[in-house]
């Protein structure tokens, strides 16, 4: 595992074996860094970044959102949504545990008082895992952007997969039309 320090933010980066090395640990996390920028998170604070694959997040995806067969990114965020500043991509439900393409599940307990830390701790805001090999698939068959039908490289689509899982993190969510064009503009302006 690696950590990288930008700003306020440490982002942890942990690389599963065997997982192809498209894009330096270290531009992801500026990647991710911008994303917390972006999202209004609360600084100082730390976030981890899984790079793995297609065999782990079918495992995850089944275990946490329900689902049969990999998925490209799953965010498992520490703060309610409430916490972040209000935008039009903002998860109306107050929803926590893993979020993918398909919103999120479960609901937080904690108040935001349970999160506190003593001066100068970094918050922790959540982790976020992506299929290495998802991207390269999604890239290579013109299937990527989200959307799935953006065509270009691995890199980028790895980019926009860390981006995405970091928007979800802080709050955001796709479930409605609204909130999709709302993030969909933001991610595409981050990666700009």
């Amino acid at each position: 595992m690696s950590s990288h320090y930008i700003g306020p933010w440490r982002i942890d980066i942990e690389r599963r074996d065997g997982v192809a090395r498209l894009v330096p640990a270290t531009a992801l996390a500026r990647v991710a860094a911008a994303a917390l920028d972006a999202a209004g998170a609360t600084s100082p604070a730390s976030l981890g970044l899984i790079l793995s694959d297609d065999a782990e997040l079918a495992e995850l995806n089944a275990e946490h959102m329900g689902k049969t067969g990999p998925t490209d990114v799953l965010s498992f965020p520490m703060l309610p949504p409430e916490l972040y500043p209000d935008h039009a991509g903002k998860d109306a439900g107050g929803a926590a545990g893993a979020t993918g393409a398909a919103g999120a599940m479960g609901a937080f307990a904690l108040p935001a008082e349970a999160f506190a830390l003593p001066p100068g701790q970094r918050q922790h805001l959540g982790d976020i895992i992506v299929s290495v090999e998802r991207a390269v698939d999604q890239a290579s068959a013109g299937r990527g952007g989200q959307t799935g039908d953006i065509a270009w490289d691995a890199r980028s689509e790895l980019r926009l997969l860390v981006t995405h899982g970091v928007l979800h993190v802080c709050g955001w969510d796709h479930a409605e039309p609204v909130e999709e064009t709302a993030m969909r503009v933001l991610e595409q302006r981050l990666l700009g």
